[in-house]
């Protein structure tokens, strides 16, 4: 080693070069997330990750970085597989840190700055005397991150500290020098070769510390520090490296200050030769690495003083000054460089994720993201409630209908405006799926244009093919989806998906208005399947045995009816003959709106039960038997008046005679198929027939009721 004499000049302080820091978007991004769906209101400190490598270019310092994989896994995600991501990478030396994120841009404001890198620079301090920072040496880089990540904005305001532990006096620079003005040709080239091997290594390759021997033949040894002691024979030269992202050829990096205090407090050196490493296309170049050497002391006094004082901890500094060199925090904004439905989709599930904070840990967001929901009918009722699954982070979505956006529909058809109207008026379906998508465009809506066959409107001959098509088109669709929403104008027209859904096992939901008046209900499960079974469960034993009845037919008296269960007669034509007020929805503008929300919300409850579709029905009575779920009681039927402004909760079992929902039509429909459907189109006395309520109006009719003729004497007597 060929250091130059010493200058009898005054010595010089050494003064390093600060760390810079570089934040990944991906980081950002991940960071929302976590908070979103893990952290939620937790301030908690966060153990993280930085990664930074050798300087490699002579115009640029190399940073110290923040990725994705920064932050800790989330719930699902492989801790093993992401902890190995960066071993043994040699451009990804990872350094330990800690985030406070904190709820509000005013606690961030507020924190108190000094303790935090008082704390940090303690570990540190702790790390070096307790010998582990010569085990793993990475720790004696430790960084801070505060952070508030304005979630709304995609803003989020950030600052690093670097904490250096203050030498007391400070270190002063005998000599700096780049490395090929140090060394014999035969020790620089042993040196590169070694350097080369050191970082070639999965084992050494994001070691940043180390230690450096030249022995008397030249020959150069690389070793780890905890290897200090073999490092001490006769006639051995030692230097000791550190990974310097500093590009400046006067100045070495900042990893050396804490690396100072470590041999200061370890090995009592006063005069430490160093070697700043520093790479070229992934080689070691001795001629941007810098060799230098610094004088380091501590008076015997304070020697004394901090070998008495456990508590005894440096003075640090560390904080980053921004780009114009002052102390104050940092911001960024990723709301310009993101998607604009990339941040739709954030924002949109944003209030969704806040409820879980809070108000209800157990909301489950990917139930209701994934789930795919038939609306049947696109009109006042359609629209709102398409409008309401997409508020609950529905985003699969099917609007059917047959008819044209007339212009009396945009004042109460949400979904429509006037240019819809024009030309004749588009169709509804595809009117409403165009404005969902302005609305929100990541939703996935489709529009099919069909009308639903209905009892009491009977089909001629020459029309038979295109109608039975449309029976099996919208089995296929009900088949296909989750949720069906029967949203139509006409009692008939929900009485073949309530049979589709009753033979399929799918929820389905009723939403019908009268003037004043509404009523909401959920359908109960189909007759065919086992009421203890759990939704999924159920589902799949009815896909698989469509075809072969069930002998234990599920008792009627149990399972919640469907809109059909109470009436005494099939449904027939309400359509014609009618008058023009009777032609149109009348309706109180209100009540549509109030009857939506009741609808998706009741979804919701479904989904959230133990059970789903098999829940029994609800009311404030008897939740508190059953016990009370997150979102409160499931109710089978929901009634309400505005006249009254009142609502009442009403529970109605299965009919043995209902014409779309008993055991005998879900039975003689999977026996005859459209055959069966296409009689009960065209003749609706043909479902009283099947169902027993023929006999049972007979049997009324001819009921005799024998009338007591003293009652009236006998009231007489008794006023």
């Amino acid at each position: 080693l060929a250091m130059a004499e010493e200058s009898s000049s005054p010595s010089v302080l050494l003064q390093f070069a600060p760390f810079q820091s570089a934040v990944d978007d991906g980081f950002w991004r991940r960071l929302s997330s976590l908070k979103l769906d893990t952290l939620g209101i937790d301030q908690s400190p966060i153990p993280i990750t930085g990664f930074y490598a050798p300087c490699s270019n002579p115009q640029v310092s190399n940073y110290l970085t923040l990725l994705p994989e920064s932050l800790p896994p989330e719930a699902g995600e492989e801790a093993s597989v992401r902890g190995t991501l960066s071993l043994g990478n040699r451009n990804r030396c990872p350094v330990p840190g800690i985030l406070y994120n904190t709820n509000t841009l005013e606690s961030y404001r507020a924190i108190d700055k000094r303790s935090l890198l008082k704390a940090e620079a303690k570990k540190i301090w702790e790390e070096i005397n307790s010998g582990k920072a010569e085990e793993d040496s990475a720790v004696l880089s430790r960084f801070l991150l505060i952070s508030f990540a304005d979630l709304k904005k995609w803003s989020f305001h950030y600052w690093f500290a670097f904490p250096a532990l203050v030498l007391d006096p400070p270190a002063t620079l005998v000599n700096l020098q780049p490395a090929t003005q140090c060394f014999t040709l035969e020790e620089a080239e042993s040196l590169s070769a070694a350097c080369n091997k050191w970082r070639s290594s999965s084992l050494t390759a994001d070691v940043p510390f180390f230690l450096v021997s030249i022995a008397s033949d030249s020959n150069v040894a690389i070793r780890p520090l905890r290897d200090w002691a073999v490092c001490q024979g006769d006639g051995q030269k030692l230097l000791f490296g550190f990974y310097d992202p500093c590009n400046l050829p006067n100045n070495p990096g900042w990893p050396l200050r804490n690396f100072l205090a470590l041999i200061c407090a370890r090995w009592n050196m006063e005069k430490v030769c160093f070697l700043c490493y520093r790479e070229k296309h992934g080689f070691a170049d001795l001629g941007l690495s810098l060799v230098g050497e610094a004088l380091i002391s501590v008076p015997q006094g304070r020697a004394a003083e901090i070998g008495k004082d456990p508590q005894y901890v440096p003075n640090a500094v560390g904080w980053e000054l921004n780009i114009e060199k002052k102390m104050v925090s940092r911001r960024i904004s990723l709301a310009q460089s993101m998607d604009p439905t990339r941040l739709a989709i954030s924002a949109a599930d944003l209030n969704l994720k806040l409820m879980r904070w809070r108000a209800l840990p157990s909301l489950n967001l990917n139930s209701l993201s994934t789930i795919k929901c038939l609306l049947l009918g696109a009109g006042t009722l359609g629209c709102q409630v398409a409008r309401m699954l997409m508020a609950w982070g529905v985003r699969k979505i099917t609007l059917l209908d047959s008819g044209r956006v007339a212009m009396s529909n945009p004042l109460r058809q949400s979904l429509y405006t006037f240019d819809d109207c024009l030309n004749g008026g588009n169709m509804k379906s595809v009117a409403a799926v165009n404005s969902l998508k302005r609305i929100f465009p990541a939703v996935e809506a489709e529009g099919v244009v069909m009308a639903i066959p209905m009892p009491g409107h009977p089909v001629p001959p020459q029309a038979e093919n295109s109608v039975l098509e449309d029976c099996r088109r919208l089995q296929d669709l009900i088949a296909s989806h989750d949720v069906v929403f029967l949203l139509t104008d006409t009692r008939e027209s929900r009485w073949l998906p309530t049979l589709l859904c009753a033979n399929s096992n799918k929820i389905a939901i009723t939403a019908a208005l009268g003037f004043d008046s509404y009523v909401v209900m959920r359908h109960g499960a189909g007759p065919l399947t086992c009421s203890s079974d759990v939704k999924s469960e159920a589902e799949d034993a009815l896909s698989s045995q469509i075809g072969n009845l069930s002998t234990a037919h599920v008792d009627e008296r149990q399972r919640l009816g469907c809109y059909f269960c109470n009436d005494v007669v099939a449904p027939i034509d309400s359509t014609s003959n009618r008058t023009l007020d009777q032609q149109c929805t009348v309706t109180r503008p209100g009540l549509a709106p109030i009857a939506s929300a009741i609808a998706v919300e009741l979804l919701v409850g479904i989904l959230h039960h133990p059970v789903g579709i098999h829940a029994p029905g609800e009311n404030a009575t008897t939740c508190s038997a059953t016990g009370e779920q997150p979102l409160g009681i499931l109710p089978h039927q929901i009634r309400g008046s505005l006249s009254q402004f009142n609502q009442m909760t009403l529970i109605g079992h299965s009919s043995n005679s209902c014409t779309a929902c008993c055991s005998n039509v879900v039975s003689e429909y999977r026996r005859r198929g459209m055959d069966f459907v296409l009689q009960a189109i065209n003749h609706p006395t043909y479902l009283e027939n099947l169902t027993g309520l023929t006999e049972l109006m007979k049997s009324m009719n001819t009921l005799d009721v024998d009338w007591d003729d003293e009652s009236d004497e006998n009231a007489d007597d008794m006023l």
